[in-house]
């Protein structure tokens, strides 16, 4: 089976023949089916982490007696619906002018450029109320959507142009976001080459360089380095953004302003200031904190991905110097990450980090040489 979404403004019966096509597809068990309905459906998903395919085998997805609703509500679900009659608005909505498009209609509707999704998603909160130019960042928003084409720079400033609001807020991840956060922590515009670009082009049109909104990620330069993305943080940085604290200092690679600021900062500021520099590859400022007292163990915080260790961060990162240095600080290699139940060793394998893969892996046979003496 070969999915593809729909163009814009498809009526409820071309999504109804996507449902029936599913549904045909998983009953001669089409394994492109069986993964979408088992990545999709909720009766397959994680009930504490609702975004998760449970780990089942094919075979027993195969073995549940799904009907033509659980198709509708797979596919609404990979619409990113909550569920089909949210689905069913929608075209409805969309059928009769109700809600924004993404064409370009701005010079027969500017207020199109102001305009809010009322989209209805299974996702917190469900209602998103993205803008025209939040739908730039390609974060957030339904996933068919998350796209960074070549000239999302002259997307954006034609927006901008128009009126939109460079700092309005979306409500998504928990809290509120600004376009510049939902920017910083995206893939699509980073793997485009468009990312920095986007940042200047904001800025340039007068975003808050200290951002807006509430949740984790409100700070544009923090959000950029919890997301992995060194070089936006930097830009960020470069056009006035505040490094006034060890965690920021610590991400960033600045080993004198961390020291200068090791003293005085919290508890709270130097676990980030560890998570950030492990992830970021900079071993000198990891060893100052380890020699400073720091628990290499500890799960990271809240919203510097708290499901994995510093130790599971450096290994997706790719710095074995840095995996070296806390494995030699005492790091342990049997932590499991609560979300995919996965040890260092295991993120290594499943990145195709190589060469910490083997580290790693001498070191666990070390440990079980250990334990059999």
């Amino acid at each position: 089976m070969d999915l593809k979404p729909l163009p814009f403004r498809s009526s409820l019966e071309q999504y109804q023949k996507q449902a029936e096509e599913l549904l045909k597809a998983y009953r001669s068990g089409d394994s492109e089916a069986i993964r979408l309905i088992k990545q999709r459906h909720p009766r397959f998903l994680d009930e504490r982490i609702p975004w998760l395919s449970k780990n089942v085998p094919d075979a027993e997805v195969r073995s549940v007696a799904l009907e033509l609703v659980d198709a509708q509500l797979t596919i609404a679900r990979w619409y990113d619906f909550q569920d089909w009659s949210a689905l069913a608005e929608y075209v409805e909505a969309v059928i009769s002018g109700e809600v924004a498009t993404l064409k370009p209609l701005l010079g027969a509707n500017p207020e199109l450029v102001r305009a809010r999704s009322t989209r209805v998603t299974h996702f917190d909160p469900p209602v998103h109320r993205a803008t025209l130019l939040h739908y730039v960042a390609a974060n957030g928003v339904e996933g068919y959507h998350q796209k960074s084409p070549r000239n999302a720079v002259a997307v954006a400033e034609l927006l901008l142009r128009a009126g939109a609001e460079v700092d309005a807020l979306a409500d998504m991840y928990g809290g509120q976001c600004t376009t510049m956060v939902l920017l910083v922590s995206s893939c699509h515009p980073a793997e485009a080459g468009v990312q920095l670009a986007l940042v200047d082009t904001l800025l340039d049109f007068g975003a808050a360089i200290e951002g807006r909104g509430s949740g984790h990620w409100v700070s544009p330069l923090m959000t950029a380095l919890a997301f992995g993305y060194l070089s936006a943080a930097k830009a960020l940085a470069k056009r006035g953004a505040r490094v006034d604290n060890i965690a920021a200092a610590a991400g960033l690679g600045w080993v004198a302003d961390a020291r200068r600021l090791l003293a005085r900062a919290s508890r709270e500021d130097r676990h980030r200031a560890l998570v950030l520099a492990a992830q970021h590859g900079h071993a000198e400022i990891v060893r100052l904190f380890l020699d400073a007292g720091e628990d290499p163990n500890r799960f990271n915080p809240k919203g510097n991905h708290a499901h994995s260790t510093p130790l599971h961060q450096a290994v997706w990162s790719d710095h074995i110097a840095v995996v070296r240095l806390l494995v030699e600080r005492g790091a342990r290699l049997d932590i499991k990450d609560t979300i995919y139940q996965g040890t260092p060793l295991g993120w290594a394998e499943y990145g195709g980090r190589t060469k910490i893969a083997e580290y790693l892996r001498a070191q666990v046979g070390e440990a079980a040489e250990e334990l059999g003496q």
